[in-house]
C-alpha cells in the first residue's frame, strides 16, 4: 500500500556488491543519499560503485519514463575513481552520491539545450555554481534531465521524447524539471537538481511521488535565464525522502545547518484549498491530500486554522511576467527559426506585454504586502499542490499555445504565487488518486527564510504518513 515505507536498500547493496551483513542494525540505508554518503564515507562502498550502480537502474529504467538527454557513462565513473581519491571524502556530505542536473544550467563539457533546438550548440566550459557545490560536496553527475522548451510549461516533453510518470506511464511526469522528477521517482537516482519560475520543481515532484523544494529568492544561486526570469526562478531540490531534500539543500545554500531536523515550534498553520482562479475545479483527491497534511500537522502539536489565501491581482501580475519574462530570455537566443510554434507565441504576447510597459513592481508589492498581513497570523500554510491529476502524456508541443496555456493553468494553479514573491515552498507527497494511480500532494509554503521550518514540519508529516519511495515502475 502507498503508505507503507518501501526502499530499494536491498536491491541496491546487491547491486553494487558490498557486505550486507548487518548484525549490529547500523547498515546505511542505500536507497538514499544520506545513506549512500554514509556509506561511501565509511568505506562499506566506494564511489564508483555508488555509481555503477546508478548507470545500470538508469539502464534498465530510463526507457519507461524517457527522463535523460544525456546520460555521463564514462565521465561519471571517471570521476568517481577520482572521487575515491579526495583526502576528505569521509567529510563530504554527498560522498559518493550519483545526482543528476536538469540540463538548463551549465555543465562542463555539455550543451545546455534547456529542452530547444534554437540555442547554442557549444558546449559549456564552466559549471554553473550548484554544479560546482554539488560537486564539491562529493556528488557525481550522472546525467542531464529533460525539460520542456525554456522551461516554459507544466508538462515536459518535445520531439525528441515525452517524458512520463512513474506511476502511469500514461500521465506527464510534468514540468518543467520534468526529467528530474522521473528520475528521483522511478528509484534511479536519490536526488535531483531541478529549478523553479512557476512551480517546475513542485509540480513534477506531485507528478511522480517525490519531496519537491523551491527555496526562497537569494537562498541558493540562482542565475538562470535572464536575471534568473526576473527573480521568479530559483534552483532546488527533488528527492525521496525529506532528510534527502535537506540535506541537498544544505549544499547547495551552502549552509550545514539546513540538513538538521528537529522538530519545529509549535506553528501556526493555515489550510487554504481555494484556487487562486474563480471557476478553477479542485479534484477532490487533491484537497484531501492538503487536508490529510494539516490533520497530521495537527497530531504533531501545531494548530490549524481554515484560511483562503488573499490571492487578489497575483494572477494578472503572473500572466505578465511569464510573457515577458520568455521574451526576454528569447532575445538571446542563437537560431529563433527553430523555436516551437507554441514558444514562439509567447514570446510574441510577451514582446507586445514588455513594448506597453505593463509590467510594473507594484503589482508584485502589492500581492506580497497582503501575504505579509496573513503570515502576521501564520507561520505556514497548506494548500493542494495541484488542483488535477498530471497531465496526458502527449506532445503538447504541437498543440495551440492557448491549448497549453489552458491546461496548465487548470492543472496547477496553487504553485506560482511563491514564484512571483520569491518565497520558499514544498511539495509533500500524501497519497496515490483513486482513478489514474497517480500522487497526490501537498504543498507547504512560508515567509521569507522560513525553508527550515518547512522541510521540519514536512519531516513530521512524513514520519506520520510514510509513502512508497519509489514507483512500482516495471523492470
Amino acid at each position: 500500500m502507498y503508505d507503507e515505507g518501501s526502499t530499494l536498500t536491498d536491491d541496491m547493496a546487491a547491486e553494487v556488491a558490498v557486505d550486507t551483513d548487518d548484525t549490529a542494525g547500523t547498515r546505511p540505508d542505500l536507497g538514499t543519499a544520506g545513506g549512500t554518503a554514509a556509506a561511501v564515507q565509511s568505506g562499506l562502498l566506494t564511489p564508483e560503485q555508488a555509481v555503477a550502480a546508478a548507470l545500470d537502474r538508469i539502464r534498465a529504467r530510463d526507457r519507461k519514463v524517457n527522463a535523460f538527454t544525456v546520460v555521463r557513462e564514462e565521465a561519471a565513473l571517471a570521476e568517481a575513481r577520482a572521487m575515491a581519491e579526495r583526502p576528505d571524502l569521509d567529510m563530504l556530505p554527498l560522498a559518493g552520491v550519483p545526482v543528476v542536473v536538469k540540463n538548463n544550467i551549465d555543465v562542463t563539457g555539455e550543451v545546455t539545450r534547456a529542452g530547444s533546438l534554437a540555442g547554442s550548440d557549444e558546449a559549456a566550459t564552466a559549471d554553473h555554481p550548484v554544479v560546482r557545490r554539488l560537486r564539491s560536496a562529493g556528488a557525481i553527475v550522472v546525467g542531464l534531465t529533460t525539460v520542456p522548451e525554456f522551461g516554459l510549461w507544466g508538462a515536459t516533453d518535445s520531439p525528441a521524447g515525452i517524458t512520463r510518470s512513474p506511476w502511469n506511464p500514461r500521465y506527464s511526469a510534468g514540468g518543467s524539471s520534468g526529467g528530474s522528477g522521473a528520475a528521483v521517482g522511478a528509484g534511479m537516482v536519490p536526488v535531483a537538481h531541478g529549478n523553479d519560475g512557476l512551480g517546475s520543481v513542485r509540480i513534477p515532484a506531485a507528478c511522480c511521488g517525490v519531496v519537491g523544494l523551491k527555496p526562497g529568492r537569494g537562498l541558493v544561486p540562482a542565475e538562470v535565464g535572464v536575471d534568473s526570469w526576473g527573480g521568479m526562478t530559483e534552483n532546488g531540490v527533488l528527492a525521496t525522502t525529506v532528510a534527502d531534500a535537506a540535506l541537498m539543500l544544505s549544499v547547495l545554500a551552502d549552509r550545514p545547518a539546513l540538513a538538521e531536523l528537529e522538530s519545529p515550534k509549535q506553528l501556526r498553520i493555515g489550510l487554504a484549498t481555494r484556487p487562486p482562479l474563480p471557476g478553477t475545479r479542485v479534484d477532490l483527491a487533491w484537497t484531501a491530500a492538503a487536508d490529510k497534511a494539516a490533520a497530521a500537522a495537527v497530531t504533531a502539536g501545531h494548530t490549524v486554522g481554515l484560511a483562503e489565501l488573499p490571492y487578489q491581482g497575483a494572477t494578472f501580475a503572473l500572466l505578465l511576467r511569464w510573457l515577458g519574462n520568455a521574451a526576454r530570455e528569447a532575445a538571446a537566443v542563437a537560431h529563433p527559426d527553430r523555436l516551437q510554434r507554441r514558444t514562439r507565441t509567447h514570446i510574441a504576447l510577451g514582446q507586445w506585454v514588455l513594448k506597453t510597459g505593463l509590467l510594473r513592481p507594484a503589482q508584485v508589492d502589492r500581492v506580497e504586502a497582503r501575504l505579509l498581513d496573513y503570515f502576521d497570523r501564520y507561520d505556514v500554510v497548506i494548500t493542494p499542490t495541484l488542483a488535477t491529476p498530471a497531465l496526458r502524456a502527449r506532445h503538447w508541443y504541437r498543440r495551440p499555445w492557448l491549448a497549453n496555456v489552458t491546461a496548465n493553468a487548470r492543472f496547477s494553479p496553487f504553485t506560482p504565487l511563491w514564484n512571483l514573491i520569491g518565497w520558499p515552498a514544498l511539495s509533500i507527497p500524501m497519497g496515490i488518486h483513486p482513478r489514474t494511480g497517480t500522487p497526490v500532494a501537498a504543498q507547504l509554503a512560508g515567509p521569507p527564510g522560513s525553508e527550515s521550518t518547512l522541510l521540519r514540519l514536512a519531516a513530521q508529516i512524513e514520519a506520520a504518513h510514510p509513502w512508497q519511495r519509489i514507483a512500482p515502475i516495471p523492470q
